[in-house]
């Protein structure tokens, strides 16, 4: 049996494929190894897996997760997932190779991810060959859900939110702005906090053009900040997985062809795609 993860950082989706073929999927939360120390990944899997897991029969481990980019960060969480399931062939790539090989198979392109976070990179069909530093959630990730729910938060501390949709706002979560600091700058997982709040960008009833204006700012500046630095970046489709840029594709759509780009793959999950690949793989190296 083998098990192939999509791992972002709020939440990791996961397949079973048995020997027989039978594809089981489950949730855990994500593990962003930047936030998430090895300990914590094990214990974590120990009490969220399935109760019913064989582990002991899983004979291959394929898990892509969001800050997996470097060799330290992967043998960590390979460390942690050899713990877990001892028998297996651990494979740890990052999230950024899963939205490529989910959104292109083995053919060229570009691919994003607009989901907590942002990442981008041009693809050959087999490996990441460029890739514009994102700077994460303090520094960048332009366009991800905790952007958005940055330029949300900081509307709402300065006063510059618009009074309906303040009120709203209050009503939904009564948060004061002492409470927003506090989280943000003394609790940990700040990140998944401010993306907590595109939620509310994309549910909120009251006023819907500044819902918009706030997506479209933070799309714009993903476009101008990272996608059109990549070399000849209008000669490829746009292609793109994350709940942020599914949820909000009609804004995004309009910001490619702004662009210069033609609409791709825009999907919420790779995790389809990504067992679809390494079934395809399994089989040319049969």
């Amino acid at each position: 049996m083998i098990i192939i993860a999509d791992g972002g950082s709020t939440k990791t989706n996961w397949c079973l494929v048995t020997e027989e073929g039978k594809k089981v999927y489950f949730n855990t939360e994500g593990y962003n190894p930047y936030f998430a120390p090895k300990d914590y990944i094990i214990k974590s899997l120990d009490e969220t897996l399935p109760t019913d897991l064989e582990r002991d029969e899983i004979t291959e481990v394929n898990y892509y997760g969001a800050g997996c980019s470097t060799d330290e960060m992967r043998n960590l969480v390979k460390e942690a997932m050899q713990v877990v399931f001892k028998k297996a062939k651990v494979f740890i790539g990052h999230d950024l190779l899963a939205a490529a090989r989910a959104l292109l198979g083995n053919t060229e392109g570009f691919a994003a991810i607009l989901g907590t976070g942002t990442n981008t990179c041009l693809y050959n069909g087999r490996e990441v060959t460029h890739n514009i530093d994102s700077g994460a959630y303090i520094l960048g990730d332009e366009g991800s859900g905790c952007y958005i729910g940055k330029k949300l938060l900081v509307d709402y501390l300065r006063g510059y939110m618009p009074e309906a949709v303040r009120e709203n706002f209050w009503n939904t979560y009564k948060l004061t702005p002492d409470d927003i600091n506090e989280i943000v700058y003394t609790q940990p997982r700040a990140n998944r906090f401010c993306a907590s709040f595109s939620k509310f960008v994309y549910d909120s009833p009251v006023n819907l053009e500044y819902s918009r204006n706030i997506v479209r700012s933070s799309f714009e500046d993903f476009f101008r900040n990272l996608v059109t630095h990549y070399p000849d970046y209008q000669k490829y489709t746009f292609n793109c997985i994350g709940s942020v840029g599914y949820n909000f594709r009609n804004v995004l759509e309009e910001l490619v062809v702004e662009n210069g780009m033609a609409v791709g793959n825009i999907i919420r999950s790779p995790i389809d795609n990504l067992v679809k690949f390494h079934l395809e793989l399994s089989h040319l190296q049969i």
